[in-house]
Protein backbone atom coordinates (compact mmCIF):
# COMPACT_ATOMS: atom_id res chain seq x y z
CA UNK A 1 0.00 0.00 0.00
CA UNK A 2 3.05 2.25 0.18
CA UNK A 3 5.07 3.73 -2.64
CA UNK A 4 8.16 1.92 -1.42
CA UNK A 5 11.69 2.41 -2.70
CA UNK A 6 12.34 0.45 -5.86
CA UNK A 7 15.09 -1.70 -4.45
CA UNK A 8 13.28 -2.68 -1.28
CA UNK A 9 10.05 -3.32 -3.10
CA UNK A 10 11.71 -5.42 -5.78
CA UNK A 11 13.62 -7.44 -3.21
CA UNK A 12 10.45 -7.80 -1.16
CA UNK A 13 8.40 -9.18 -4.03
CA UNK A 14 11.15 -11.52 -5.16
CA UNK A 15 11.52 -12.79 -1.61
CA UNK A 16 7.74 -13.10 -1.22
CA UNK A 17 7.58 -15.16 -4.40
CA UNK A 18 10.17 -17.49 -2.94
CA UNK A 19 8.22 -17.76 0.30
CA UNK A 20 5.14 -18.84 -1.63
CA UNK A 21 6.87 -21.60 -3.52
CA UNK A 22 8.09 -19.52 -6.44
CA UNK A 23 4.55 -19.04 -7.77
CA UNK A 24 3.62 -15.91 -9.65
CA UNK A 25 0.26 -14.29 -9.01
CA UNK A 26 -2.10 -15.14 -11.84
CA UNK A 27 -0.20 -18.29 -12.83
CA UNK A 28 -2.02 -21.64 -12.78
CA UNK A 29 -2.17 -23.02 -9.25
CA UNK A 30 -0.48 -26.38 -8.64
CA UNK A 31 -2.74 -29.42 -8.65
CA UNK A 32 -3.36 -31.36 -5.42
CA UNK A 33 -1.12 -34.11 -6.75
CA UNK A 34 1.68 -31.65 -7.39
CA UNK A 35 1.12 -30.14 -3.98
CA UNK A 36 1.37 -33.62 -2.49
CA UNK A 37 4.68 -34.24 -4.27
CA UNK A 38 5.98 -30.89 -3.01
CA UNK A 39 4.83 -31.85 0.45
CA UNK A 40 6.59 -35.21 0.23
CA UNK A 41 9.80 -33.64 -1.01
CA UNK A 42 9.81 -31.23 1.93
CA UNK A 43 9.19 -33.96 4.49
CA UNK A 44 5.60 -33.01 5.39
CA UNK A 45 3.93 -36.32 4.40
CA UNK A 46 3.04 -39.00 6.87
CA UNK A 47 4.41 -41.86 4.76
CA UNK A 48 5.17 -42.82 1.18
CA UNK A 49 1.94 -42.95 -0.81
CA UNK A 50 -0.13 -41.62 2.11
CA UNK A 51 -2.17 -38.43 2.04
CA UNK A 52 -0.13 -35.41 3.13
CA UNK A 53 -0.39 -34.12 6.69
CA UNK A 54 -1.98 -30.85 5.56
CA UNK A 55 -2.07 -29.32 9.02
CA UNK A 56 1.71 -29.65 9.44
CA UNK A 57 2.33 -28.65 5.83
CA UNK A 58 0.26 -25.45 5.91
CA UNK A 59 1.51 -24.26 9.26
CA UNK A 60 5.12 -24.88 8.21
CA UNK A 61 4.53 -22.74 5.12
CA UNK A 62 2.98 -20.11 7.39
CA UNK A 63 5.99 -20.08 9.73
CA UNK A 64 8.41 -19.98 6.81
CA UNK A 65 6.55 -16.98 5.33
CA UNK A 66 6.58 -15.29 8.75
CA UNK A 67 10.35 -15.71 9.08
CA UNK A 68 10.89 -14.37 5.59
CA UNK A 69 8.75 -11.34 6.32
CA UNK A 70 10.79 -10.52 9.40
CA UNK A 71 13.93 -10.62 7.25
CA UNK A 72 12.42 -8.10 4.82
CA UNK A 73 11.65 -5.34 7.30
CA UNK A 74 15.24 -4.00 7.73
CA UNK A 75 15.67 -3.54 3.97
CA UNK A 76 12.37 -1.68 3.74
CA UNK A 77 13.29 0.48 6.74
CA UNK A 78 16.44 1.60 4.88
CA UNK A 79 14.31 3.12 2.09
CA UNK A 80 11.71 5.22 3.86
CA UNK A 81 9.48 7.69 2.08
CA UNK A 82 10.29 11.38 2.17
CA UNK A 83 7.31 13.36 3.58
CA UNK A 84 8.53 16.45 1.71
CA UNK A 85 8.70 14.78 -1.70
CA UNK A 86 6.56 15.68 -4.70
CA UNK A 87 4.73 12.74 -6.26
CA UNK A 88 3.73 12.53 -9.90
CA UNK A 89 0.64 11.13 -11.63
CA UNK A 90 1.69 12.45 -15.02
CA UNK A 91 5.11 13.24 -16.45
CA UNK A 92 5.84 16.95 -16.19
CA UNK A 93 8.96 19.08 -16.46
CA UNK A 94 9.21 22.32 -14.52
CA UNK A 95 11.41 23.65 -17.34
CA UNK A 96 8.23 23.88 -19.45
CA UNK A 97 6.37 25.93 -16.82
CA UNK A 98 6.50 29.70 -17.29
CA UNK A 99 3.48 30.75 -15.21
CA UNK A 100 2.55 29.61 -11.70
CA UNK A 101 -0.94 30.06 -10.26
CA UNK A 102 -2.17 29.56 -6.71
CA UNK A 103 -5.28 29.20 -4.62
CA UNK A 104 -5.10 30.94 -1.24
CA UNK A 105 -6.66 28.87 1.55
CA UNK A 106 -4.69 25.71 2.36
CA UNK A 107 -2.34 26.42 -0.53
CA UNK A 108 -0.47 29.64 0.19
CA UNK A 109 -1.72 29.78 3.77
CA UNK A 110 -2.34 27.05 6.32
CA UNK A 111 -4.56 27.29 9.37
CA UNK A 112 -4.20 26.04 12.92
CA UNK A 113 -6.46 23.43 14.52
CA UNK A 114 -8.42 26.27 16.15
CA UNK A 115 -10.09 27.22 12.88
CA UNK A 116 -12.14 24.02 12.51
CA UNK A 117 -13.32 24.38 16.10
CA UNK A 118 -14.39 27.95 15.30
CA UNK A 119 -16.33 26.83 12.18
CA UNK A 120 -18.00 23.96 14.05
CA UNK A 121 -19.06 26.14 16.98
CA UNK A 122 -20.31 28.99 14.80
CA UNK A 123 -22.35 26.70 12.53
CA UNK A 124 -23.75 24.81 15.54
CA UNK A 125 -24.91 28.11 17.07
CA UNK A 126 -26.51 29.15 13.77
CA UNK A 127 -28.46 25.88 13.75
CA UNK A 128 -29.80 26.70 17.21
CA UNK A 129 -30.41 30.41 16.79
CA UNK A 130 -31.61 30.62 13.19
CA UNK A 131 -32.88 27.15 12.31
CA UNK A 132 -34.53 26.49 15.68
CA UNK A 133 -32.62 23.29 16.47
CA UNK A 134 -32.63 22.05 20.10
CA UNK A 135 -30.27 24.00 22.35
CA UNK A 136 -28.99 20.68 23.73
CA UNK A 137 -26.83 20.14 20.64
CA UNK A 138 -24.57 22.86 22.07
CA UNK A 139 -23.15 20.14 24.33
CA UNK A 140 -21.43 18.56 21.30
CA UNK A 141 -17.89 19.74 20.68
CA UNK A 142 -15.68 19.42 17.64
CA UNK A 143 -13.58 16.26 17.48
CA UNK A 144 -10.63 16.74 15.08
CA UNK A 145 -10.02 13.00 15.01
CA UNK A 146 -13.48 11.91 13.87
CA UNK A 147 -13.66 12.44 10.10
CA UNK A 148 -11.24 12.49 7.17
CA UNK A 149 -11.50 14.24 3.84
CA UNK A 150 -13.02 12.49 0.81
CA UNK A 151 -15.89 10.73 2.61
CA UNK A 152 -19.34 10.32 1.07
CA UNK A 153 -22.58 11.20 2.84
CA UNK A 154 -25.85 9.50 1.95
CA UNK A 155 -28.24 12.44 2.26
CA UNK A 156 -31.42 10.33 2.50
CA UNK A 157 -30.08 7.73 4.92
CA UNK A 158 -27.99 10.19 6.96
CA UNK A 159 -24.89 8.00 6.83
CA UNK A 160 -21.24 8.96 6.42
CA UNK A 161 -18.98 6.43 4.71
CA UNK A 162 -15.78 5.74 2.82
CA UNK A 163 -16.07 4.53 -0.79
CA UNK A 164 -13.33 3.10 -2.98
CA UNK A 165 -12.41 3.81 -6.60
CA UNK A 166 -14.86 1.15 -7.80
CA UNK A 167 -17.85 2.58 -5.90
CA UNK A 168 -17.70 -0.08 -3.17
CA UNK A 169 -18.34 0.90 0.43
CA UNK A 170 -15.60 -0.05 2.85
CA UNK A 171 -17.49 -2.03 5.44
CA UNK A 172 -16.72 -0.94 8.98
CA UNK A 173 -16.48 2.72 7.92
CA UNK A 174 -20.21 3.50 7.70
CA UNK A 175 -21.43 5.83 10.46
CA UNK A 176 -24.94 6.89 11.41
CA UNK A 177 -24.43 9.68 13.87
CA UNK A 178 -21.36 8.81 15.91
CA UNK A 179 -21.93 5.04 15.83
CA UNK A 180 -20.71 2.53 13.26
CA UNK A 181 -23.44 0.74 11.29
CA UNK A 182 -23.14 -3.08 11.38
CA UNK A 183 -21.93 -4.63 8.11
CA UNK A 184 -25.07 -6.76 7.79
CA UNK A 185 -27.29 -3.70 7.95
CA UNK A 186 -25.23 -1.88 5.32
CA UNK A 187 -25.37 -4.85 2.97
CA UNK A 188 -29.12 -5.12 3.40
CA UNK A 189 -29.71 -1.41 2.76
CA UNK A 190 -27.56 -1.24 -0.36
CA UNK A 191 -28.25 -4.81 -1.51
CA UNK A 192 -24.54 -5.42 -1.20
CA UNK A 193 -21.77 -2.88 -0.76
CA UNK A 194 -21.75 -1.30 -4.23
CA UNK A 195 -23.15 2.19 -4.84
CA UNK A 196 -24.57 2.55 -8.40
CA UNK A 197 -23.26 5.37 -10.56
CA UNK A 198 -26.60 7.19 -10.62
CA UNK A 199 -26.54 7.46 -6.82
CA UNK A 200 -22.98 8.77 -6.59
CA UNK A 201 -22.20 12.45 -6.21
CA UNK A 202 -22.04 14.62 -9.33
CA UNK A 203 -18.88 15.86 -11.05
CA UNK A 204 -18.11 18.37 -8.28
CA UNK A 205 -18.98 15.97 -5.45
CA UNK A 206 -22.43 17.47 -4.85
CA UNK A 207 -25.74 15.70 -4.24
CA UNK A 208 -27.79 17.16 -7.09
CA UNK A 209 -30.00 16.07 -9.97
CA UNK A 210 -31.01 12.82 -8.34
CA UNK A 211 -27.64 12.00 -6.80
CA UNK A 212 -28.11 10.86 -3.22
CA UNK A 213 -24.43 11.02 -2.24
CA UNK A 214 -22.40 14.10 -1.34
CA UNK A 215 -18.61 13.85 -1.32
CA UNK A 216 -16.70 16.11 1.06
CA UNK A 217 -13.46 17.11 -0.69
CA UNK A 218 -12.69 20.45 0.97
CA UNK A 219 -10.51 20.68 4.08
CA UNK A 220 -13.07 23.17 5.39
CA UNK A 221 -15.66 20.36 5.20
CA UNK A 222 -14.19 18.45 8.16
CA UNK A 223 -16.23 20.49 10.69
CA UNK A 224 -19.32 20.04 8.48
CA UNK A 225 -19.06 16.24 8.53
CA UNK A 226 -18.56 16.24 12.27
CA UNK A 227 -21.51 18.58 12.87
CA UNK A 228 -23.78 16.45 10.66
CA UNK A 229 -22.81 13.37 12.64
CA UNK A 230 -23.29 15.07 16.01
CA UNK A 231 -26.78 16.40 15.21
CA UNK A 232 -27.80 13.04 13.76
CA UNK A 233 -26.54 11.44 16.96
CA UNK A 234 -28.65 13.76 19.11
CA UNK A 235 -31.86 12.98 17.20
CA UNK A 236 -31.16 9.23 17.21
CA UNK A 237 -30.31 9.06 20.93
CA UNK A 238 -33.45 10.97 21.84
CA UNK A 239 -35.71 9.00 19.47
CA UNK A 240 -36.79 12.16 17.65
CA UNK A 241 -38.43 11.76 14.26
CA UNK A 242 -36.69 13.96 11.68
CA UNK A 243 -36.13 14.28 7.94
CA UNK A 244 -32.45 13.61 7.07
CA UNK A 245 -32.65 15.70 3.88
CA UNK A 246 -33.71 18.77 5.87
CA UNK A 247 -30.95 18.21 8.40
CA UNK A 248 -28.33 17.98 5.66
CA UNK A 249 -29.55 21.20 4.04
CA UNK A 250 -29.68 23.10 7.33
CA UNK A 251 -26.17 22.07 8.32
CA UNK A 252 -24.87 22.89 4.83
CA UNK A 253 -26.50 26.32 4.96
CA UNK A 254 -25.10 27.00 8.44
CA UNK A 255 -21.57 26.09 7.37
CA UNK A 256 -21.98 28.27 4.27
CA UNK A 257 -23.17 31.20 6.38
CA UNK A 258 -20.07 31.00 8.57
CA UNK A 259 -18.16 31.94 5.41
CA UNK A 260 -20.67 34.17 3.60
CA UNK A 261 -21.65 36.24 6.64
CA UNK A 262 -17.98 36.85 7.39
CA UNK A 263 -17.96 35.11 10.78
CA UNK A 264 -14.83 33.13 9.97
CA UNK A 265 -13.06 35.98 8.20
CA UNK A 266 -13.62 38.46 11.04
CA UNK A 267 -12.42 35.98 13.67
CA UNK A 268 -9.21 35.23 11.78
CA UNK A 269 -8.47 38.89 11.08
CA UNK A 270 -9.04 39.72 14.76
CA UNK A 271 -6.55 37.09 15.98
CA UNK A 272 -4.39 36.23 13.00
CA UNK A 273 -1.60 34.65 15.06
CA UNK A 274 -4.03 32.17 16.60
CA UNK A 275 -5.51 30.92 13.34
CA UNK A 276 -2.78 31.24 10.68
CA UNK A 277 0.28 29.02 10.82
CA UNK A 278 3.15 31.34 9.98
CA UNK A 279 5.74 29.77 7.70
CA UNK A 280 8.64 31.46 5.93
CA UNK A 281 8.52 28.76 3.27
CA UNK A 282 5.61 30.44 1.46
CA UNK A 283 7.62 33.57 0.82
CA UNK A 284 10.69 31.47 0.03
CA UNK A 285 8.79 29.57 -2.66
CA UNK A 286 7.38 32.74 -4.21
CA UNK A 287 10.81 34.43 -4.08
CA UNK A 288 12.44 31.44 -5.75
CA UNK A 289 9.97 31.55 -8.62
CA UNK A 290 10.33 35.33 -8.96
CA UNK A 291 14.14 35.07 -9.00
CA UNK A 292 13.85 32.67 -11.95
CA UNK A 293 11.66 35.08 -13.87
CA UNK A 294 8.42 33.14 -13.49
CA UNK A 295 5.08 34.92 -13.71
CA UNK A 296 2.65 34.32 -10.85
CA UNK A 297 -1.04 34.84 -10.20
CA UNK A 298 -3.56 34.23 -7.41
CA UNK A 299 -7.18 33.10 -7.91
CA UNK A 300 -9.14 32.64 -4.68
CA UNK A 301 -12.72 32.60 -3.47
CA UNK A 302 -11.78 34.53 -0.34
CA UNK A 303 -12.46 38.31 0.00
CA UNK A 304 -9.88 41.02 -0.65
CA UNK A 305 -9.24 42.39 2.87
CA UNK A 306 -9.00 38.87 4.31
CA UNK A 307 -6.42 37.79 1.71
CA UNK A 308 -4.46 41.02 2.07
CA UNK A 309 -4.10 40.69 5.85
CA UNK A 310 -3.16 37.03 5.62
CA UNK A 311 -0.55 37.60 2.91
CA UNK A 312 0.92 40.55 4.79
CA UNK A 313 1.35 38.24 7.77
CA UNK A 314 2.96 35.28 5.98
CA UNK A 315 4.75 37.03 3.09
CA UNK A 316 5.06 40.73 3.93
CA UNK A 317 3.43 44.03 3.05
CA UNK A 318 4.98 43.93 -0.41
CA UNK A 319 3.30 40.61 -1.27
CA UNK A 320 1.45 42.01 -4.29
CA UNK A 321 4.75 42.86 -5.95
CA UNK A 322 5.35 39.14 -6.36
CA UNK A 323 2.11 38.52 -8.30
CA UNK A 324 1.31 39.61 -11.83
CA UNK A 325 -2.45 39.12 -11.31
CA UNK A 326 -4.57 38.83 -8.14
CA UNK A 327 -8.23 37.77 -8.32
CA UNK A 328 -10.46 37.49 -5.23
CA UNK A 329 -14.01 36.22 -4.69
CA UNK A 330 -13.66 34.29 -7.95
CA UNK A 331 -16.46 31.85 -7.07
CA UNK A 332 -14.63 28.77 -8.31
CA UNK A 333 -15.56 26.44 -9.95
CA UNK A 334 -18.00 28.83 -11.72
CA UNK A 335 -15.02 31.03 -12.53
CA UNK A 336 -13.73 28.34 -14.88
CA UNK A 337 -17.02 27.84 -16.74
CA UNK A 338 -19.15 31.00 -16.69
CA UNK A 339 -18.20 33.36 -19.55
CA UNK A 340 -20.63 36.10 -18.54
CA UNK A 341 -19.13 37.68 -15.41
CA UNK A 342 -16.69 40.57 -16.07
CA UNK A 343 -13.82 41.55 -13.80
CA UNK A 344 -14.11 44.46 -11.38
CA UNK A 345 -11.19 46.37 -9.89
CA UNK A 346 -11.02 46.61 -6.09
CA UNK A 347 -9.49 49.72 -4.48
CA UNK A 348 -7.24 49.72 -1.41
CA UNK A 349 -10.33 50.38 0.73
CA UNK A 350 -12.29 47.55 -0.83
CA UNK A 351 -14.46 49.73 -3.08
CA UNK A 352 -15.59 48.15 -6.36
CA UNK A 353 -15.01 50.33 -9.43
CA UNK A 354 -17.29 50.40 -12.46
CA UNK A 355 -14.50 50.83 -15.04
CA UNK A 356 -14.35 48.33 -17.90
CA UNK A 357 -11.25 46.17 -17.52
CA UNK A 358 -9.02 46.13 -20.62
CA UNK A 359 -5.90 44.84 -18.88
CA UNK A 360 -5.09 42.96 -15.66
CA UNK A 361 -2.40 45.09 -14.06
CA UNK A 362 0.29 44.02 -11.64
CA UNK A 363 -0.22 45.32 -8.10
CA UNK A 364 -4.00 45.62 -8.51
CA UNK A 365 -6.72 43.37 -7.09
CA UNK A 366 -9.67 42.19 -9.18
CA UNK A 367 -12.94 40.56 -8.18
CA UNK A 368 -15.04 37.86 -9.88
CA UNK A 369 -14.46 37.63 -13.64
CA UNK A 370 -14.08 34.37 -15.54
CA UNK A 371 -11.27 32.26 -16.91
CA UNK A 372 -12.12 32.91 -20.56
CA UNK A 373 -11.70 36.66 -20.05
CA UNK A 374 -8.58 35.95 -17.98
CA UNK A 375 -7.05 33.99 -20.88
CA UNK A 376 -7.99 36.72 -23.34
CA UNK A 377 -6.37 39.45 -21.24
CA UNK A 378 -3.21 37.55 -20.27
CA UNK A 379 -2.66 35.07 -23.10
CA UNK A 380 -1.59 32.49 -20.52
CA UNK A 381 -2.75 29.25 -22.09
CA UNK A 382 -1.93 25.59 -22.18
CA UNK A 383 0.69 23.43 -20.54
CA UNK A 384 3.07 26.27 -19.69
CA UNK A 385 0.73 27.16 -16.80
CA UNK A 386 0.85 25.24 -13.50
CA UNK A 387 -1.92 25.92 -10.96
CA UNK A 388 -1.86 24.76 -7.34
CA UNK A 389 -4.92 24.18 -5.15
CA UNK A 390 -6.20 21.95 -2.36
CA UNK A 391 -9.71 21.26 -3.72
CA UNK A 392 -9.47 18.60 -6.41
CA UNK A 393 -12.81 19.51 -7.98
CA UNK A 394 -13.17 23.28 -7.56
CA UNK A 395 -9.49 24.11 -8.13
CA UNK A 396 -8.13 21.53 -10.53
CA UNK A 397 -10.70 19.47 -12.47
CA UNK A 398 -11.85 22.03 -15.03
CA UNK A 399 -8.34 23.35 -15.60
CA UNK A 400 -6.90 20.01 -16.62
CA UNK A 401 -9.95 18.71 -18.50
CA UNK A 402 -11.03 21.84 -20.39
CA UNK A 403 -8.07 24.17 -20.55
CA UNK A 404 -4.95 22.00 -20.64
CA UNK A 405 -3.23 23.63 -17.68
CA UNK A 406 -0.90 21.53 -15.56
CA UNK A 407 -2.16 21.06 -12.02
CA UNK A 408 -0.64 20.51 -8.59
CA UNK A 409 -2.68 19.30 -5.62
CA UNK A 410 -1.79 20.39 -2.10
CA UNK A 411 -2.67 17.52 0.26
CA UNK A 412 -1.64 18.47 3.83
CA UNK A 413 -2.67 15.02 5.12
CA UNK A 414 0.04 13.44 2.97
CA UNK A 415 2.86 14.38 5.32
CA UNK A 416 1.28 12.80 8.41
CA UNK A 417 0.28 9.65 6.51
CA UNK A 418 3.80 9.17 5.16
CA UNK A 419 5.25 9.56 8.65
CA UNK A 420 2.92 6.78 9.82
CA UNK A 421 3.90 4.62 6.85
CA UNK A 422 7.56 5.08 7.80
CA UNK A 423 7.11 3.57 11.28
CA UNK A 424 8.48 0.10 11.88
CA UNK A 425 5.16 -1.10 13.30
CA UNK A 426 3.30 -0.12 10.14
CA UNK A 427 5.94 -1.65 7.87
CA UNK A 428 5.95 -4.91 9.82
CA UNK A 429 2.15 -5.09 9.76
CA UNK A 430 1.79 -4.30 6.05
CA UNK A 431 4.60 -6.62 4.97
CA UNK A 432 3.06 -9.54 6.84
CA UNK A 433 -0.44 -8.63 5.65
CA UNK A 434 0.69 -8.74 2.01
CA UNK A 435 2.58 -11.98 2.53
CA UNK A 436 -0.36 -13.60 4.31
CA UNK A 437 -2.67 -12.54 1.47
CA UNK A 438 -0.35 -14.19 -1.04
CA UNK A 439 -0.21 -17.31 1.12
CA UNK A 440 -4.00 -17.50 1.17
CA UNK A 441 -4.13 -17.07 -2.59
CA UNK A 442 -1.72 -19.95 -3.17
CA UNK A 443 -3.01 -22.36 -0.54
CA UNK A 444 -6.72 -22.07 -1.38
CA UNK A 445 -6.36 -25.03 -3.79
CA UNK A 446 -6.43 -27.37 -0.79
CA UNK A 447 -10.14 -28.06 -0.33
CA UNK A 448 -10.07 -30.71 2.42
CA UNK A 449 -11.73 -29.85 5.73
CA UNK A 450 -8.49 -29.55 7.68
CA UNK A 451 -6.97 -27.14 5.17
CA UNK A 452 -10.11 -25.04 4.95
CA UNK A 453 -10.24 -24.73 8.72
CA UNK A 454 -6.67 -23.42 8.78
CA UNK A 455 -7.37 -21.04 5.90
CA UNK A 456 -10.31 -19.64 7.86
CA UNK A 457 -7.95 -18.92 10.75
CA UNK A 458 -5.65 -17.07 8.38
CA UNK A 459 -8.57 -15.08 6.95
CA UNK A 460 -9.58 -14.09 10.46
CA UNK A 461 -6.03 -12.92 11.17
CA UNK A 462 -6.00 -11.01 7.87
CA UNK A 463 -9.26 -9.25 8.77
CA UNK A 464 -7.89 -8.26 12.18
CA UNK A 465 -4.72 -6.89 10.57
CA UNK A 466 -6.75 -4.86 8.11
CA UNK A 467 -8.58 -3.26 11.00
CA UNK A 468 -5.22 -2.57 12.63
CA UNK A 469 -3.87 -0.84 9.52
CA UNK A 470 -7.01 1.31 9.36
CA UNK A 471 -6.49 2.39 12.96
CA UNK A 472 -2.95 3.55 12.21
CA UNK A 473 -4.46 6.52 10.37
CA UNK A 474 -7.98 7.15 11.70
CA UNK A 475 -9.95 4.87 14.00
CA UNK A 476 -13.23 5.44 12.14
CA UNK A 477 -12.24 5.74 8.48
CA UNK A 478 -8.57 4.85 8.06
CA UNK A 479 -6.33 6.34 5.36
CA UNK A 480 -7.34 9.15 3.03
CA UNK A 481 -5.86 7.22 0.10
CA UNK A 482 -6.78 3.55 0.58
CA UNK A 483 -9.59 1.28 1.65
CA UNK A 484 -8.69 -2.28 2.68
CA UNK A 485 -7.09 -3.09 -0.67
CA UNK A 486 -8.24 -0.53 -3.25
CA UNK A 487 -7.52 3.16 -3.78
CA UNK A 488 -10.22 5.42 -2.34
CA UNK A 489 -12.57 7.40 -4.54
CA UNK A 490 -10.63 10.46 -3.37
CA UNK A 491 -7.38 9.04 -4.74
CA UNK A 492 -9.07 8.11 -8.00
CA UNK A 493 -10.06 11.73 -8.55
CA UNK A 494 -6.67 12.98 -7.35
CA UNK A 495 -4.95 10.74 -9.91
CA UNK A 496 -7.21 12.01 -12.68
CA UNK A 497 -7.09 15.75 -12.03
CA UNK A 498 -3.62 16.42 -10.56
CA UNK A 499 -0.36 16.06 -12.50
CA UNK A 500 1.63 16.27 -9.27
CA UNK A 501 0.73 16.32 -5.57
CA UNK A 502 2.52 17.20 -2.36
CA UNK A 503 1.94 18.07 1.29
CA UNK A 504 2.67 21.80 0.89
CA UNK A 505 4.20 24.31 -1.50
CA UNK A 506 7.39 24.22 0.56
CA UNK A 507 8.16 20.88 -1.11
CA UNK A 508 9.09 22.86 -4.24
CA UNK A 509 12.14 24.22 -2.41
CA UNK A 510 13.84 20.82 -2.68
CA UNK A 511 13.62 20.75 -6.48
CA UNK A 512 15.40 22.60 -9.26
CA UNK A 513 13.07 24.50 -11.57
CA UNK A 514 14.21 22.34 -14.48
CA UNK A 515 13.32 19.12 -12.65
CA UNK A 516 11.19 16.56 -14.47
CA UNK A 517 8.68 14.55 -12.46
CA UNK A 518 8.29 11.00 -13.69
CA UNK A 519 5.34 8.90 -12.57
CA UNK A 520 6.42 5.49 -11.32
CA UNK A 521 5.54 2.64 -13.65
CA UNK A 522 3.41 0.64 -11.24
CA UNK A 523 2.97 -2.86 -12.67
CA UNK A 524 -0.49 -3.77 -13.85
CA UNK A 525 -2.11 -6.87 -12.44
CA UNK A 526 -1.04 -8.92 -15.48
CA UNK A 527 2.54 -7.55 -15.52
CA UNK A 528 5.63 -8.83 -13.76
CA UNK A 529 7.30 -6.34 -11.41
CA UNK A 530 10.77 -7.12 -12.80
CA UNK A 531 11.50 -3.84 -14.59
CA UNK A 532 9.47 -1.32 -12.64
CA UNK A 533 10.78 -2.50 -9.28
CA UNK A 534 14.40 -3.05 -10.23
CA UNK A 535 16.73 -0.80 -8.17
CA UNK A 536 18.69 1.82 -10.14
CA UNK A 537 22.31 1.08 -10.90
CA UNK A 538 24.78 2.87 -8.71
CA UNK A 539 24.23 4.77 -5.52
CA UNK A 540 21.61 7.23 -6.77
CA UNK A 541 19.30 9.02 -4.36
CA UNK A 542 15.65 8.27 -5.09
CA UNK A 543 13.79 11.62 -4.96
CA UNK A 544 10.79 10.37 -3.01
CA UNK A 545 12.78 8.36 -0.45
CA UNK A 546 15.01 9.39 2.39
CA UNK A 547 18.06 7.84 3.92
CA UNK A 548 18.02 6.18 7.31
CA UNK A 549 19.96 9.01 8.92
CA UNK A 550 17.57 11.60 7.54
CA UNK A 551 14.59 9.55 8.66
CA UNK A 552 15.89 9.39 12.19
Amino acid sequence: SCRRAAGARGAGRSRAAGLLGGCVRGAPAPTPAAASLSCSARGFCTAAGAAPDMKSYLWERYREAKRGTEDLVPSIMSNLLNPDAIFSNNEMSLSDIEIYGFDYDYTLVFYSKHLHTLIFNAARDLLINEHRYPAEIRSYEYDPNFAIRGLHYDVHRAMLMKIDAFHYIQLGTVYRGLSVVPDEEVIEMYEGSHVPLEQMSDFYGKSSQGNTMKQFMDIFSLPEMTLLSCVNEYFLKNNLDYEPVHLYKDVKDSIRDVHIKGIMYRAIEADIEKYICYAEQTRAVLAKLADHGKKMFLITNSPSSFVDKGMRYIVGKDWRDLFDVVIVQAEKPNFFNDRRRPFRKVTERGVLLWDKIHKLEKGQIYKQGNLYEFLKLTGWRGSRVLYFGDHIYSDLADLTLKHGWRTGAIIPELRSEIKIMNTEQYIQTMTWLQTLTGLLEQMQIHRDDTSQMILQEWKKERKEMREMTKNFFNSQFGSLFRTDQNPTYFLRRLSRFADIYMASLSCLLSYDLSHTFYPRRTPLQHELPAWSDRPPAGNFRIPFTQGVAQAK
